[in-house]
């Protein structure tokens, strides 16, 4: 089992930046692959970026090039930069740990979410 808890979410302007992290415990060491899903009001869920435990990334075109998923060295800590901010980012933010298997992510373990809303 693995335990994620997300940390970070808030109001920002549009154009900022904001940091998510996600606190992991417990069997850590089993997931090959981690993620950011996210899930705006009304729509469905939406899988942001993964991360992998050889360090290689992948993300939504939505995002490309103003997201950046990282992993600390200890493999313990999750985050997402987040960068230049769009109305249309606002959602609830899902940590998740997983596998990723014939090059499908495929996630096992959700955080409970943090909020992030982008004002215009």
């Amino acid at each position: 089992q693995v335990q994620l808890v997300e940390s970070g979410g808030g109001l920002v302007q549009a154009g900022g930046s904001l940091r998510l992290s996600c606190a992991a415990s417990g069997n850590i060491f089993s997931p090959n692959a981690w993620g950011w899903y996210r899930q705006a009001p009304g729509k469905q869920r939406e899988l942001v970026a993964t991360i992998s435990t050889g360090g290689s990334t992948n993300y939504a075109d939505s995002v490309t090039g103003r997201f950046t998923i990282s992993r600390n060295s200890a493999g313990n800590t999750l985050s997402l930069q987040m960068t230049n901010l769009k109305p249309e980012d606002t959602a609830l933010y899902y940590c998740n740990a997983g596998e990723i298997y014939r090059g499908t992510y495929g996630p096992f373990y959700w955080g409970q979410g943090t909020q992030v809303t982008v004002s215009v």
